[in-house]
């Protein structure tokens, strides 16, 4: 069974920064792509930045350049550093990662739990 755990929220002022951290654990054959995705109230799920195995990146257009996405392949980690934030940065943020349990099956989506980052004076 496949769990990630994600960690680091809380309340940073404008301007500030945050690092969240996830943890994918479990019977992991290999972790395909891993990201970063956040929930505002009344708004839908969207993505912030994804990294592939290899290392590519990719992000939204509103957190370029304020916000890097980082992976430790060897501890099944992802981290989203996130710098200069605005309140609109505001949101539950998941991570999730396309991981295959076994050789034998295509990677399935996992989610974590959801940690709080609010940005506010």
């Amino acid at each position: 069974q496949v769990q990630l755990a994600g960690s680091g929220g809380g309340l940073v002022q404008p301007g500030g920064s945050l690092r969240l951290s996830c943890t994918a654990f479990g019977t992991i054959f290999e972790v395909v792509t891993m990201g970063w995705y956040r929930q505002a109230p009344g708004k839908q799920r969207e993505v912030v930045a994804t990294i592939s195995g290899g290392g590519t990146t990719n992000y939204a257009d509103s957190v370029k350049g304020r916000f890097t996405i980082s992976r430790d392949n060897a501890n099944g980690m992802v981290y989203l550093q996130m710098n200069n934030v605005k309140p609109e940065d505001t949101a539950v943020y998941f991570c999730n990662g396309l991981i295959k349990a076994d050789w034998g099956n295509p990677p399935r989506s996992y989610w974590g739990q959801g940690t709080q980052v609010t940005v506010s004076s």
